[in-house]
């Protein structure tokens, strides 16, 4: 039987426990230990030596998990997530901290591993980052990914927005790829979902007045959260969480019409 270790990407949804899939919820539980990624410079590394505490430093994706996970099982893995200035070396001595932490937890015997994100762990997620660190370690270390519910798809559920209908495309970006890539895809036939659009909000909000786009578009803040908002989008509001989710659906003139 091989003794190679394997570390899961586990999707966990946008922050409501029960969004979590059947696989997932048997992954974690299965799991020898369980990673969480918190911000950077908020919490203290807990490393592998000792349960994760919790607490007022505790992330969306640990929130969502520890009502499946026992805390001694749950360890911290901080990132610098807020990080806007690129492949920075906070960034880059983060990915490698997180790596180190993991391949530490190896080589004392854990062989079954899981890092839980929020969304699905294939959609701008950290945990790709964190495996390349890995594997550069540890060559042997087999890597999977659990799918998770997005975003987009609970913006879409909680407001009864269908994402795309016939031959409509499906756009999706974060807003920190700038406003000419935003400006583009509105400008397409079909539907339009844009992350991390906080401080962003004034201008993706002006060009969907000069697009005409402003009709059914909906923005959903903390969804899954106690506080969550799920609304239409206007000039209030522009106070949003970095995990926003802004949801222009495509132009429908009648049933079937894109078909």
């Amino acid at each position: 039987m091989s003794t190679a270790a394997t570390l899961t990407g586990v999707g966990v949804g946008p922050g409501d426990p029960e969004l979590l899939t059947v696989k997932a919820v048997r992954v974690l539980r299965e799991a020898d230990l369980v990673f969480v990624p918190v911000m950077a410079d908020r919490v203290e590394p807990t490393g592998t030596g000792g349960p994760t505490p919790p607490g007022a430093d505790a992330g969306r994706a640990e929130a969502t998990v520890r009502s499946y996970v026992a805390a001694d099982r749950l360890r911290r893995l901080p990132f610098a997530l807020d990080d806007r200035g690129g492949v920075t070396a906070r960034r880059t001595g983060a990915w490698d901290d997180a790596a180190r932490a993991v391949v530490e937890a190896i080589d004392t015997g854990a062989r079954s591993l899981a890092f839980a994100t929020i969304g699905d762990p294939n959609v701008y997620s950290t945990f790709g980052y964190l495996a390349q660190g890995v594997r550069a370690l540890r060559p042997e270390v087999r890597v999977a990914t659990v799918p998770g519910v997005t975003a987009m798809q609970e913006l879409a559920a909680r407001s009864g927005t269908p994402l795309c209908e016939g031959r409509e495309p499906l756009t999706l970006l974060p807003a920190t790829a700038g406003p000419a890539l935003f400006a583009d895809a509105l400008a397409g036939p079909g539907t339009v979902v844009v992350y991390k659009g906080w401080r962003r909000h004034p201008e993706l909000l002006a060009e969907l007045r000069r697009q005409g786009r402003l009709a059914g578009a909906v923005l959903g803040r903390g969804l899954g959260l106690p506080g969550e908002r799920i609304s239409p989008v206007d000039d209030t509001g522009h106070d949003l969480p970095y995990l926003s989710t802004l949801l222009v659906p495509a132009r429908r003139e009648h049933r079937g019409g894109k078909l």
